[in-house]
C-alpha cells in the first residue's frame, strides 16, 4: 500500500518533476547571487528572481511586478505588512477564523496601543461583511482577513469586503496562504491593499518561498522588519526606499525562487480554474462518501464550491490524534490533526481545544486514493461503533 499524503493544507507534496529540476538546475549551473555581482552568472540569477514575480503578477493580476516583495513564507510576508503599517492608536479588525500568523503579530500590536476588533463568524467558518461595516470608527486603519480557513475550507467574501474597504478608505490586507495556486486571485478586482501567500503549499514551490503583493503607494507608508545589503544602492547606509529592495534585505533564496518559479508556471500551464473544479470534485466524493458514516462530524460548508480542498472532521468518541494515529499506521494516510496554528477557528466551530482531524488535498490527488480513504474511515467508525 503506497503513501496517501493529505496534508497539503500544510506543505504540498509530492512536488511536480519541474520545481525539482529548477531547484536542481540552479545549484548546478548557475548557483550566482543575484544582484550582487555582474557576472552572468549573477545575472543569470536576477533573472529568475524577476521572472518569478512576473508570473506571480500574471497570476493574481499585478499590474507592476516589482510591487511583489520576496519572502520566506506568509509569516513573514504577514509581519511586514502588520508590524510595518500599524501605529499605535490604530484600529484594526479581523475575523474569528484566522491563522496564528494574523493573530499572534496583531496581540503584539495590541499590547503596544492598537485597537483590535475580532469578528465573530458562523459555525461554517464564514463571515458576514455587514458585521464588518459595523465595526468600523473612525481611527480603523486596516482590515485583516484570511482568503479561505485552513482549519474548514471556508472561503470568506473577500470581493464583498473589499469593496467595502475601499469605499470607506480602510487598507485592505489578505492572508491567501491557502488560497494562491489553488482559487482565482485578483488583487485589482478584489480591492486588495497587501496580500500575503506562501510558495510552499498550492503555488508547488518549496518551503522557505513565500511574498508580500503591496499595492502602489502604500510602499513607503510601510516600514521594514529587515534591513541590510540588498545589492542596490550600495554607496548608502540608508535602506533603499523603493520596491522591492526596501523590504528584500539579505541574499535571497534563489534556488527556492527557482523552485517556485516552475511551481508557479505548472499552475499557469494547468490553469486555476481546471485546479479548482478538480479539487472540489475530490471534496464533493470526499464528503458525500463519509457524511453517514456512524459518528462523523463534517465542519465548514456542505457545498464544496464554496470551500478550498481542506476537511475537517472527528468521529465522535476519539480523540483526532488517535484518529490520525491510526490512519497514519494502518493505512499510511497522511494528514494533520489538533489546532492547526488556529484556535480562535476551533473556538469558532466549537472544537478547541482537542481540535480536528484535517485532510488537506491536492491537484496530484487522485479519486481512487478518495476511496482508500473512506474505506478506511468506514473502518474505524465501525470499529468505534462495536466498543
Amino acid at each position: 500500500m503506497g503513501i496517501i499524503y493529505f496534508d497539503n493544507a500544510a506543505t504540498s507534496w509530492p512536488k511536480p518533476p519541474e520545481t525539482i529540476a529548477a531547484m536542481q538546475n540552479y545549484i548546478q549551473n548557475i548557483g550566482g547571487s543575484p544582484g550582487r555581482s555582474g557576472h552572468r552568472l549573477s545575472v543569470e540569477a536576477a533573472r529568475i528572481v524577476f521572472d518569478t514575480r512576473e508570473k506571480l503578477a500574471m497570476l493574481f493580476n499585478v499590474s507592476d511586478p516589482l510591487h511583489i516583495v520576496l519572502t520566506k513564507n506568509a509569516t513573514e510576508a504577514l509581519n511586514i505588512a502588520i508590524f510595518g503599517f500599524l501605529k499605535p492608536g490604530d484600529h484594526v479588525i479581523t475575523s474569528g477564523m484566522e491563522h496564528n500568523s494574523v493573530m499572534r503579530p496583531l496581540r503584539i500590536m495590541e499590547a503596544r496601543g492598537v485597537d483590535v476588533t475580532v469578528i465573530s463568524c458562523d459555525r461554517e467558518g464564514l463571515i458576514d461583511p455587514e458585521q464588518i461595516v459595523r465595526a468600523i470608527r473612525k481611527k480603523t486603519k486596516a482590515i485583516f482577513i484570511t482568503h479561505a480557513s485552513n482549519v474548514t475550507g471556508t472561503v470568506m467574501p473577500v470581493t464583498d469586503i473589499g469593496r467595502v474597504t475601499r469605499e470607506r478608505g480602510l487598507i485592505f490586507c489578505v492572508d491567501a496562504a491557502q488560497t494562491a495556486g489553488c482559487y482565482p486571485i485578483d488583487v485589482a478586482e478584489m480591492n486588495i491593499d497587501l496580500m500575503a501567500f506562501t510558495g510552499h503549499k498550492s503555488l508547488l514551490g518549496p518551503s522557505g518561498t513565500g511574498g508580500l503583493y503591496i499595492r502602489e503607494g502604500l510602499e513607503k507608508i510601510i516600514e521594514p522588519i529587515c534591513v541590510g545589503g540588498t545589492g542596490s544602492r550600495s554607496e548608502v547606509e540608508e535602506q533603499p526606499d523603493f520596491l522591492p529592495d526596501r523590504f528584500e534585505a539579505g541574499t535571497p533564496n534563489t534556488a527556492g525562487i527557482a523552485g517556485l518559479k516552475a511551481g508557479i508556471e505548472f499552475v499557469l500551464s494547468n490553469g486555476i480554474n481546471q485546479i479548482k473544479v478538480k479539487e472540489e470534485n475530490l471534496v464533493k466524493m470526499f464528503i458525500e462518501g463519509v457524511r453517514d458514516l456512524p459518528g462523523i462530524i463534517l465542519y465548514g460548508q456542505t457545498s464544496a464550491d464554496r470551500r478550498i480542498p481542506v476537511v475537517s472532521f472527528n468521529i465522535a468518541g476519539m480523540d483526532p490524534g488517535i484518529v490520525a494515529l491510526e490512519l497514519d499506521e494502518r493505512f499510511n494516510i497522511m494528514l494533520r490533526s489538533g489546532l492547526h496554528c488556529a484556535p480562535c477557528a476551533h473556538k469558532t466551530i466549537r472544537t478547541y481545544p482537542s481540535g480536528t482531524v484535517r485532510f488537506s488535498f491536492s491537484y496530484s490527488n487522485t479519486k481512487e486514493q478518495i476511496i482508500e480513504s473512506i474505506e478506511a474511515l468506514k473502518q474505524i467508525s465501525k470499529e468505534r461503533k462495536n466498543i
